[in-house]
């Protein structure tokens, strides 16, 4: 091989593994930053998001920038505040309505099972299990004993186990809420303050980077902020539809608090993986208790309906309000399921939504020519 192309390929591998390190190190510094400055994150999130209303209140009502932020953040707080005293007030209602119900519900599924253990079962195979039991050997009987024993006491284990767990998890949420508060005073303050100076930092950042990287930062990030509001755009939209469906289904069958019911579901349908079977499959099974099949069918029929349609639109609503092909949002999604579990549902769309924007503003194609450079002499 000829020296030179030799030495223009080492030339190009030196400067692969120098993109690779650079990447790695950025990969590193973010996991261990995140943690220290996540509070100062989403001040600047928040700040990024406001600064529209902000600058429209400074420069056309001639109000101080401080006034400006002060009042737009108080409103965003509190409507973020009321959404969630409702949706929470809301929530803590149906809930004492169903522990009211409950009682009823356990003492009806309870008849129901005592009724079908000693109309089918109770005789025949109890008497069967006797005799059977009754003619095996005493070391036989001995050994039953013993393993019978062993399945209480593992039972009791997990049960106790559980417990534990449940009141560990409680232990930790309560704890956490110190934490929590902290961090959304912390936020909010250095939302406040990054927000009255937005332009001066976003200045005095841009005078230290070279004008070139200031243009491809800015393509990057506003498509970024395209996607998260296309993104955010689409789930709303898709719960709505879904909560559309599951009212006017609900309605259809006469059953009560369907407007609740629907709203929740929708709400429910932002959950990964359980999605609205966390509310019709209990349903469906607790109607087939109650013999009502009527009832069985048609929660069956609506919720099959609310499956497909949400598998046949995600991607394509998503797509169109994130600006993504449809075909690669449905690889995105599945590939990110595969690889991230649950979590991989919006990782999946969000690293393909940043992949996007890196290849529009060219960083793709600088790197790739950085990399294949002619060597100097």
């Amino acid at each position: 091989m000829d020296t030179s192309l030799l030495y223009h390929r080492l030339f190009q591998v030196l400067r692969f593994l120098l993109v690779v390190g650079i990447i790695y190190i950025a990969y590193k510094l973010i996991l261990f930053l995140t943690p220290l400055l996540y509070p100062f994150i989403i001040g600047f999130i928040i700040a990024y998001l406001i600064k529209r209303p902000v600058d429209l209140l400074e420069h056309r009502a001639r109000w101080p920038r401080w006034l400006a932020v002060s009042v737009v953040l108080t409103v965003v707080i509190s409507l973020l505040v009321g959404i969630a005293t409702v949706l929470v007030a809301q929530i803590i209602i149906e809930i004492g309505k169903l522990l009211e119900m409950l009682p009823i519900y356990i003492d009806q599924l309870s008849n129901y099972t005592k009724n079908f253990i000693s109309r089918s079962l109770q005789s025949s195979l109890y008497e069967r299990f006797m005799n059977l039991y009754s003619n095996l050997d005493a070391s036989y009987q001995e050994k039953i004993q013993e393993n019978v024993g062993k399945t209480m006491t593992r039972i009791a284990q997990t049960g106790t186990n559980i417990t534990k767990t449940f009141l560990g998890g409680i232990s930790h949420l309560l704890s956490s809420i110190p934490n929590t508060a902290t961090v959304l005073v912390i936020s909010v303050l250095s939302a406040f303050f990054i927000s009255k100076d937005y332009h001066k930092i976003i200045a005095r950042t841009k005078s230290a980077i070279p004008a070139e990287y200031v243009s491809k930062a800015s393509g990057v990030a506003d498509d970024l902020r395209k996607a998260l509001l296309g993104f955010i755009k689409a789930q709303v939209t898709l719960i709505s539809i879904t909560a559309a469906i599951v009212i006017i289904g609900l309605l259809i069958l006469g059953v009560p608090y369907a407007v609740s019911i629907g709203l929740l579901t929708g709400l429910v349908d932002l959950m990964p993986y359980l999605g609205t079977g966390a509310v019709f499959v209990p349903w469906i099974a607790y109607a087939g208790f109650e013999g009502d099949f009527r009832l069985v069918i048609g929660l069956s029929i609506l919720y099959a309906i609310v499956i497909v349609q949400r598998q046949i639109t995600e991607p394509k609503i998503v797509a169109t309000n994130v600006g993504l092909d449809p075909l690669l949002t449905l690889i995105a999604l599945f590939v990110g399921l595969k690889l991230f579990g649950f979590l991989g549902l919006i990782l999946g769309p969000v690293l393909l939504v940043v992949m996007n924007a890196l290849r529009n503003a060219g960083i793709f194609r600088d790197v790739w020519t950085f990399i294949k450079g002619t060597p100097p002499i």
